[in-house]
């Protein structure tokens, strides 16, 4: 895998967290997400 391959995973987990869960929580809640979404991902 590339480095933009790398950064669109990493952008669309981000973006899918984002439209789900929406604005105004805790950092690292979004953090934890992106990380579960990244596992998931491989």
């Amino acid at each position: 895998m590339n480095e933009n391959e790398i950064s669109k995973v990493v952008f669309e987990s981000g973006l899918k967290i984002h439209r789900k869960l929406g604005i105004g929580l805790y950092e690292a809640v979004y953090e934890e997400c992106l990380v579960y979404e990244l596992k998931r991902k491989g």
